[in-house]
């Protein structure tokens, strides 16, 4: 196509017959700009079906629609057979055939899903989880009548279980506000979950209204409410043979005679954060022997206050995560060890460490032994994390060196005012009863590991004789104060270094009580042994340590290593590895 002539002078305008003068456009590109033009702004009287399509599936979709290939455009009897895509389902063949809901939204579920499942929930279900009403999704939950008879046994109290009682009831109350008017309207209706605002919890609550004669087994008693309920999932099987019911139970001896029944059980998996121990987060990570040469493009490398900094960009960048330790050992090299201290876009920043196994770098005379306890050192003597969390077998080091970092930011640096130690008061074996005395008195026998780690420490400076040690022994003595959990509720620590020894005894909720009574300046540090939880009905996917350490690792303020050399002694390394 000609171009009319270029201006003489500036601000020169077109004149009629530069207008006149142009060819006219082909009748393809005439079509192409015609059928454009009534999808993008539905303007064209030549394609009247197109606008009346459009506004009645989707006002929004021509503002948003994109100019396409002619090739690719349909005509308008096309156009009148399919819909035109709209915000909420894209105009795909296997997603259009999605019913939509009442509510105008498109629930996908899979053709072979079928129903949704009712699931039958035990009283230990309510009792460990009092929200695990709403932890089901879409699929329907039905409550025994025998089921709401054992929860109000055990709301009094003070203990977890009354609590979890308690809150239970508040909330079936407020699911349960407007039954009576339901059920004379449709008394088979259930209760949405939702209607309490979890928009997760599509499905309904069903409770047990009337009696169902089920004929169990002659060996099993009538009366007990375990199997109440086993005959409750045995007629809601015949009642609905086209959908599936499972009762969920905490109970192992329950699943299983539910299972010699023919009957589908199952345990309730949404307390675990992780399905196996094995994939908790580690904190370490080792490079590989060419992470130098794939990296080395576009790094950049500085120092500041006597530390090496690397900035650098390539593959394994985007498995990395904040305050996590690296490590490149190879034969014949020298190791090196450094820290991810930040990950900005497509770029990661690692620093090297302080070598905590150098005696003039020795913690209150403590040096690290191994390359785990090393990273524990510089996250413990990091003013800039506050959250730490150690775990590993006995024997590798957790409270020694915690309480050595402790004392030397206490005493000697006077970052924090004193030091707070705790723990979970869960016994190994028979209890032996109440303790006499004080809160610090009664506390003191389940603080052994404290008095025995202390005297290590005392020990340690041979130059001040007996009466210099004794009085390091005071000095240390008045600066650690020795709590109990069952008094946290509402306390706030100022400068405080907080230690939670055993911490794989906690529940999460428990866990975050204690994180969350962290004022400004407060270091929190949680020890334990994952393979020596005491505390029934949790396990190592469960624990409260688990919960914290997957929820706060990638956090620029916590950390985590797992301590995996034991140091304390070789029996006690032999017994770990074969008992």
């Amino acid at each position: 196509m000609p171009l009319p002539k270029p201006p003489t002078k500036r601000a020169d305008m077109l004149t009629a017959d530069d207008y006149t003068s142009q060819p006219k456009p082909a009748k393809p590109a005439k079509a192409r700009s015609r059928t454009t033009a009534s999808v993008a702004n539905a303007t064209s009287v030549a394609a009247p079906p197109v606008l009346e399509l459009v506004k009645n599936t989707a006002p929004t979709a021509p503002a948003k629609a994109e100019p396409v290939a002619p090739a690719a455009l349909p005509t308008v009897a096309e156009k009148v057979v399919a819909p035109a895509p709209t915000a909420t389902a894209p105009a795909s063949s296997a997603k259009a055939k999605a019913a939509p809901t009442s509510s105008g939204t498109t629930r996908r579920r899979k053709p072979a899903d079928g129903p949704a499942k009712l699931f039958v929930l035990d009283t230990n279900v309510l009792l460990h989880d009092p929200m695990s009403l709403y932890r089901f999704d879409e699929h329907d939950i039905y409550l025994p009548m025998i089921t709401l008879e054992e929860l109000d046994g055990h709301k009094k109290g003070m203990t977890e279980v009354a609590r979890n009682a308690r809150q239970v009831s508040r909330e079936l109350d407020s699911l349960a506000a407007d039954l009576s008017s339901r059920q004379q309207v449709d008394p088979a209706s259930g209760l949405p979950l939702s209607k309490t605002g979890h928009v997760e919890a599509a499905g309904k609550l069903y409770f047990q209204t009337m009696g169902m004669a089920v004929e169990l087994p002659m060996g099993l008693p009538q009366g007990k409410a375990d199997n109440q309920i086993l005959g409750v999932v045995e007629a809601l099987r015949q009642q609905h043979p086209g959908r599936e019911v499972v009762l969920v139970s905490k109970d192992i001896n329950m699943r299983i005679k539910a299972r010699a029944l023919g009957l589908p059980a199952e345990d309730y998996f949404n307390d675990k954060t992780l399905e196996d121990g094995d994939l908790l987060y580690t904190g370490v990570l080792p490079l590989p022997a060419d992470f130098w040469e794939r990296h080395a493009k576009g790094m950049e490398s500085w120092q500041q206050a006597g530390v090496t900094y690397y900035r650098v960009m390539g593959p394994m960048v985007p498995v990395l995560l904040v305050n996590q330790f690296v490590y490149l050992e190879s034969p014949g090299a020298t190791p090196w060890y450094g820290k991810v201290t930040e990950i900005t876009g497509k770029h990661a920043t690692l620093k090297t460490l302080k070598d905590f196994s150098a005696p003039k770098h020795a913690v209150w005379g403590v040096t690290s032994r191994n390359r785990e306890q090393n990273f524990a050192l510089n996250l413990l003597m990091d003013p800039e994390c506050d959250f730490v969390t150690l775990t590993g077998s006995a024997g590798t080091g957790k409270t020694l060196m915690t309480l050595a970092a402790a004392l030397s930011q206490v005493l000697d640096e006077r970052r924090y005012t004193e030091i707070i130690v705790t723990r979970v008061t869960v016994p190994v074996g028979e209890d032996i009863g109440f303790l006499p005395g004080t809160e610090e008195e009664k506390m003191s026998p389940w603080m052994g590991a404290l008095d025995d780690n202390l005297e290590v420490l005392a020990r340690g400076d041979s130059s001040a004789g007996e009466w210099g040690r004794a009085a390091t022994n005071e000095l240390v003595r008045s600066k650690i104060k020795i709590k109990s959990m069952n008094f946290m509720r509402g306390r706030t620590f100022l400068n405080k270094f907080l230690i939670i020894d055993e911490a794989q005894n906690l529940t999460p909720k428990q866990m975050k009580t204690l994180i969350t009574r962290a004022g400004p300046g407060t270091k929190i540090i949680c020890l334990g042994n994952l393979a020596q939880i005491d505390t029934p009905y949790l396990t190592e996917g469960s624990s409260g340590l688990t919960y914290a350490v997957d929820k706060f690792k990638g956090w620029p303020h916590s950390g985590h290593v797992t301590l995996a050399r034991g140091e304390r002694s070789r029996l006690a390394d032999f017994a770990s590895e074969v008992l």
